[in-house]
Order: structure tokens, then C-alpha cells, then sequence
């Protein structure tokens, strides 16, 4: 992890970085569960999981979310803040074993309501190792802008 000074006007629209790829272990299901409290047999009863569609345990979405943004944070930029999350689905189901990936894309730039601040939207993509999309969302950032940094 590195710090990187990156203001509003450094982004730059359809940019894309890719993260290397994650495998979901058992650990991921039982830790996560324990952190939240979702204990549902959905991610933690195999013989029950055998009755039911997917045949086996899938991920917690949240696990799949947290996970896969956490693959992002390998940056420390002091001139940006997260100020949150929208339009976050789950498109499929994650598996034990399942190796995860992320794909975040500049999809929009544009001012906030502070005029030292720009707003950055990150369109986040979570692939799985058959390349099918798992996950998406969008990361709403909030980047000082150059002008309004002391010199």
C-alpha cells in the first residue's frame, strides 16, 4: 500500500484499474458470519444447501462486497473520502473456492454542493475465475480540487 496524492482533476473518465485475483476459503464464510451475525444455512448448513438450488453454501453478499472492495484499497489518498455505495446488486452467486477479481472504471465526474470538492463515481465490477460478473456497484468518491489545496 502507497500513498498517492490524487486530486479531482487527476481522474480521469473510463480509466480502469484490476485488481489480482482472491480465493473465498471457508474461513471467509464462518469469520464473516461471526462478524455479522448472519448465521443463515444458506452460507453455513451444507446438507441443507444440498436441497436447495444452488446445491451447495454461496457467500454472503456482504462478504463478497466487502471482500472485493477491500482488494481496491491498496492506496492511501489523503485529497479523496469515500461517501458511500449505490446501486449495489448481486448478479450471482460465490462459491467456497470461487477466486474473485475486481474491475474499477471512472464512469463519471462532476461538482459537489462544496465547490473546494468534485465528485468521482468509480464504477466497481467483482468477476469471478469463469469471468462472470458477481457483483457490481458504484463508489462515490469525494476528491479536493487542486485549486483549493494550500500552498
Amino acid at each position: 500500500m502507497h500513498i498517492l496524492s490524487r486530486f479531482f482533476e487527476d481522474y480521469t473518465l473510463n480509466s480502469k484499474r484490476e485488481t489480482l485475483g482472491r480465493t473465498i476459503t471457508e474461513t471467509d464464510f464462518v469469520v464473516h458470519a461471526g462478524h455479522t451475525g448472519d448465521y443463515f444455512p444458506h452460507h453455513m448448513d451444507t446438507e441443507w444447501c444440498k436441497e436447495q438450488p444452488f446445491k451447495q453454501r454461496i457467500a454472503h453478499g456482504t462478504l463478497t462486497f466487502s471482500v472485493g472492495i477491500g482488494m481496491t484499497a491498496t492506496e492511501i489518498n489523503p485529497e479523496a473520502f469515500s461517501k458511500g455505495y449505490d446501486r449495489l446488486r448481486f448478479i450471482k452467486p460465490v462459491y467456497i473456492g470461487d477466486t474473485i477479481r475486481v474491475v474499477v472504471t471512472i464512469s463519471e465526474k462532476k461538482e459537489s454542493k462544496k465547490p473546494e470538492l468534485g465528485q468521482v463515481n468509480e464504477h466497481v465490477e467483482i468477476f469471478n475465475q469463469k469471468n462472470e460478473l458477481v457483483l457490481v456497484c458504484d463508489h462515490i468518491l469525494l476528491a479536493k480540487k487542486r485549486a483549493y489545496t494550500k500552498l
